[in-house]
């Protein structure tokens, strides 16, 4: 075990619950702000910040031990909020740079990528988050520590990985003023995407026609 690792599991556990709890509270306030669109020409510089910054609690989570919850069955927290708004409003803030293509598992061999849409990630990482929030407003931290943990591992911490190298790609591409493929071509109702598929149809555009609208401008 490594030496943070065992900071991680030796410090005071409410120390460590308030840290991870500050870390997800000011990304869901944050990202939600984004969604607003008052501020489109910073959408995507921001996000990559606070994505970025959400994986530091992700990682923390990670080299933590694993945290047993109070109770064997999960309280019931009655209905989830709906996303659907917020998804609705990044896919239209996102449209150019909405859909991306993914590979889930680098470890699994020849999976071709599957497409992907940075608008569903953000929401999907909503939801996970604000479930251990609802715990954690309760007065029940381990099981909110417990829900993050868990699902850092089986959704939203590769949820969240994918969305940084989109977001990271995007922002490299404008800022090296490199060509990026025309995304229209993805289609993310398909399960697996083949060569043809990976052939997008509607050929090249430069990288500032996309960057201007987003925030993000070349390095001069």
């Amino acid at each position: 075990m490594s030496d943070a690792t065992l900071h991680a599991t030796a410090q005071d556990p409410d120390d460590f619950a308030v840290q991870i709890a500050d870390q997800v509270e000011s990304f869901l306030v944050a990202v939600s702000e984004v969604a607003k669109g008052e501020d489109p020409d910073s959408a995507v510089p921001f996000l990559l910040l606070e994505v970025s910054q959400l994986l530091l609690a992700g990682g923390r989570l990670g080299a933590h031990e694993d945290i047993v919850p109070d109770e064997r069955y999960e309280p019931d927290l009655g209905p989830e909020p709906d996303v659907d708004e917020l998804r609705e409003r990044f896919a239209v803030m996102l449209e150019p740079i909405d859909v991306y293509s993914e590979v889930f598992d680098p470890y699994e061999p020849r999976k071709a990528p599957v497409p992907a849409r940075i608008s569903d990630d953000l929401a999907d990482l909503i939801t996970d988050l604000r479930h251990g929030m609802a715990h954690y407003r309760a007065g029940r931290t381990t099981e909110a520590l417990w829900w993050w943990q868990f699902s850092y591992f089986s959704n939203w911490g590769s949820t969240a990985s994918a969305t940084l190298r989109a977001l990271q790609s995007v922002v490299a591409h404008v800022r090296l003023n490199q060509p990026l493929a025309e995304l229209d071509g993805l289609d993310t109702d398909q399960s697996v995407m083949g060569d043809e598929t990976l052939e997008f149809e509607a050929g090249r555009v430069m990288a500032e026609e996309i960057g201007e609208p987003l925030g993000i401008r070349p390095v001069k």
